[in-house]
């Protein structure tokens, strides 16, 4: 994990870009979780997403789970890479392996720092 992420508690990290905005993924804790992930449903560019709420879906060999945003923003782009190979979810979590890009005005106050998250996850 790098110390530029953010976590939520629901497993996506953030790491803001010199542009402003926000590249959202799924932590390696929850790819490992998740087991073999075979889909990924992500919301199209210019949906408004809201934290903690659902924004797509992401199915694995073992199950389907829902995807929570973690800030309110809206999407500026999808990860085409990931809807086309969605085990990048597993092989890289945090790098080829990011789903959304988002704008937002602010970020969540209850987003982790890196130990914090890993302390959350018995890491």
């Amino acid at each position: 994990m790098s110390n530029e992420l953010l976590y939520s508690k629901d497993h996506e990290w953030v790491r803001v870009g010199e542009d402003g905005i926000a590249v959202i993924g799924v932590t390696d804790f929850a790819a490992g979780q998740l087991g073999d992930v075979v889909y990924v449903d992500l919301p199209e560019v210019g949906a408004s997403i809201s934290a903690g709420t659902e924004m797509g879906e992401i199915e694995s060999t073992k199950s389907v789970s829902d995807l929570f945003a973690p800030l309110d923003g809206t999407v500026t782009e999808v990860n085409q890479a990931v809807v086309d190979s969605p085990e990048l979810v597993n092989s890289s979590p945090f790098e080829d392996g990011w789903l959304v890009k988002a704008s937002f005005l602010s970020l969540p106050p209850d987003l982790m720092q890196e130990a914090e998250y890993k302390d959350s996850v018995g890491e």
